[in-house]
């Protein structure tokens, strides 16, 4: 493929548009990493014209906005005013079919220029090394690479689009998406990092959960439905171990047996499903920092929805151990993002996803109207950073009591607020371990016999109300989740 740096070709249809980018990412990829292959045997440092090659594709729109302005209900694949957007890509093979499903539409309904090119913008020589075994025994140092390689400039990887801070009225071209190629990039090796699996088998339909209780529930799930549902072709497990459809349930369960997930700080098991709509689920681990940290990696992937099911302390007197919160507002008290969306700032409830939580619960546990009432509880929900907040309750009391919080936890309002913040429908749903303020606390008998009880039900909550969301799509990436300078591609 023969584009020179600076130069770009239109493309009449997205498909085309997504196959040029893959070419050019492809000749970049294979280029940078054969140069550093041969440097690191022979110590041939790559020319000039070489370098030119090691730069990231991009992807530009420009519209021309004739007459009327095309009117669509879409909170995304729609561009607000007449101008260039543009954005380097990473990966687009991989994001092929995300990539199709922003630019069909807009091609479609808006006058709009495609055009694709190579940027300015090197690649990273990390991003190009797979496992890493080529730079072991090699003797050369990370200080020599980065001196002969474009390396990780990490003043280039940041959320200002995403945080508001992108100065739109200066801008030469306008963002076509939140993330740039060097973003992406950055977060998809800390997703192989952190979850223990290529990040290529995360699915779009996320559950991110605090106890390992419900990863075993949850590989149980996955091999009954590689049995009964052919939608399902794989369940992948933390160091990419795969169980395929069809495999003998002895093979199974001695890879299963096999996994080191505890190597890994938030493994992640993966439902891969042929239609492209399966599930993830992440045992995140505690705490407010964990949860920002796998949703801000998770966020590059523009996965369709993210649900947090986990565990809470129930405030009410009313509540039993084992009922249900569903979030509608939350009450931040973690800390975690203060100072790029402050806790004054309001998470508006979704109604798709406490819609389909509702009916979820209802559908798994048979009850409804007022039967379902007595289990389920609808309120604010309080994060906290400190798992011991109860050693402050003199001082929290009042706080707690003006916002008629019902639950407390350390990480739903966190991924609220992160889902607000990186616009991926986002909904909570919490079962009560315990009740702190009236002397029901977590003994080790009672807690055992309850985690039997409610893990199993919760977790199928969880993946009925992901069920009644994937027909529900283009309602889904609401309008609630958008900003009044809003790049096309949601």
């Amino acid at each position: 493929m023969n584009i020179d740096s600076g130069a770009f070709i239109t493309a009449a249809t997205a498909e085309e548009a997504v196959d040029l980018l893959a070419g050019l990412h492809q000749r970049a990829a294979t280029a940078l990493h054969q140069a550093l292959k041969r440097y690191l045997k022979d110590r041939v440092e790559p020319d000039a014209g070489q370098r030119s090659l090691f730069r990231y594709p991009q992807l530009r729109l420009t519209y021309h906005c004739h007459g009327e302005v095309p009117s669509t209900v879409r909170a995304y694949a729609r561009v607000q005013v007449p101008g260039t957007y543009s954005v380097t890509v990473t990966q687009p093979a991989a994001f092929r079919g995300y990539l199709l499903d922003q630019l069909r539409p807009l091609m479609r309904d808006f006058t709009v220029q495609v055009e694709v090119g190579v940027s300015q913008q090197n690649i990273p020589y990390p991003y190009v090394v797979e496992q890493g075994d080529e730079l072991a025994g090699s003797g050369v140092t990370a200080a020599e690479l980065a001196r002969v390689f474009p390396s990780t400039d990490l003043s280039a990887a940041t959320d200002r689009i995403a945080d508001g801070l992108y100065e739109w009225d200066k801008a030469e071209a306008f963002p076509l998406a939140l993330f740039d190629a060097a973003r992406v990039d950055f977060s998809l090796r800390r997703l192989v990092h952190y979850t223990g699996s290529d990040w290529r088998h995360v699915q779009p339909w996320v559950l991110l959960t605090n106890y390992h209780r419900y990863v075993d529930q949850f590989i149980r799930y996955g091999l009954d439905q590689l049995r009964e549902d052919t939608r399902f072709v794989r369940l992948v497990l933390p160091g990419n171990v795969v169980l395929e459809r069809g495999m003998e349930e002895g093979a199974m369960q001695a890879m299963i047996d096999s996994v080191l997930w505890h190597r890994y700080q938030m493994p992640a098991y993966h439902l891969v499903a042929e239609d492209g709509h399966g599930v993830t689920l992440v045992n995140i681990g505690v705490g407010p920092s964990n949860a920002k940290n796998i949703t801000d990696h998770l966020a590059v992937l523009r996965p369709h929805c993210w649900l947090m099911i986990g565990h809470c302390g129930g405030l009410r007197q009313s509540q039993t151990i084992g009922d249900y919160v569903l979030a509608h507002a939350y009450m931040r008290r973690d800390g975690i993002l203060d100072r790029v969306l402050p806790p004054h700032i309001p998470l508006p409830a979704l109604a798709e996803v406490q819609q389909a939580l509702q009916e979820a619960a209802a559908l798994v546990t048979g009850e409804r109207g007022d039967a379902l009432k007595r289990r389920l509880r609808t309120g604010t929900v309080l994060t906290y950073d400190d798992r011991n907040w109860e050693l402050r309750w003199a001082q929290e009391r009042p706080l707690i009591n003006l916002s008629r919080a019902v639950a407390v936890d350390m990480e739903s309002g966190t991924i609220a607020a992160q889902g607000y913040r990186l616009r991926v429908p986002y909904g909570t749903l919490l079962c009560v371990s315990d009740k702190p303020l009236h002397s029901e606390i977590k003994l080790p008998g009672a807690a055992n016999a309850f985690y039997e009880r409610a893990v199993t039900q919760h977790l199928r909550i969880g993946l009925a109300a992901l069920d009644l969301l994937r027909s529900q799509l283009d309602s889904l990436h609401s309008r609630k989740l958008r900003s009044f300078d809003e790049p096309p591609f949601r």
